[in-house]
């Protein structure tokens, strides 16, 4: 029906930057919201960024002045900037859409993608 890639992760020293993409693809009517989880060992996902098909955002207050989202809507995809990167942003991090679906009823339903890692680390 739907994927997500994400591609872009990787090791950073402290204070570098990385840029996460998320590709959608499949039998997509049309995306609503997009956004960036993250899941570090031993501890819940949690949202570090989304942002509206309007480009309305929202942050964690973790990465409030580091991060900046963004996205293309006649592309489907969306990009996590990341800068003055820390060691506490390490974790896997997650693309996630809300999708309609063609040939579904309903929606959007949420789709993820696979995960990326992002280690910080001297």
């Amino acid at each position: 029906q739907v994927q997500l890639v994400e591609s872009g992760g990787g090791l950073v020293q402290p204070g570098g930057s990385l840029r996460l993409s998320c590709a959608a693809s499949g039998s997509i009517y049309s995306v609503n919201n997009m956004g960036w989880y993250r899941q570090a060992p031993g501890k819940q996902r949690e949202l570090v960024a989304r942002i509206s098909r309007v480009r309305t955002t929202n942050y964690a207050d973790s990465v409030k002045g580091r991060f900046t989202i963004s996205r293309d809507n006649a592309a489907n995809t969306v990009d996590l900037q990341m800068s003055s990167l820390k060691p506490e942003d390490t974790a896997v991090y997650y693309c996630n859409a809300d999708v309609w679906v063609e040939s579904m009823d309903g929606g959007p339903w949420p789709f993820w993608g696979q995960g990326t890692q992002v280690t910080v680390s001297s």
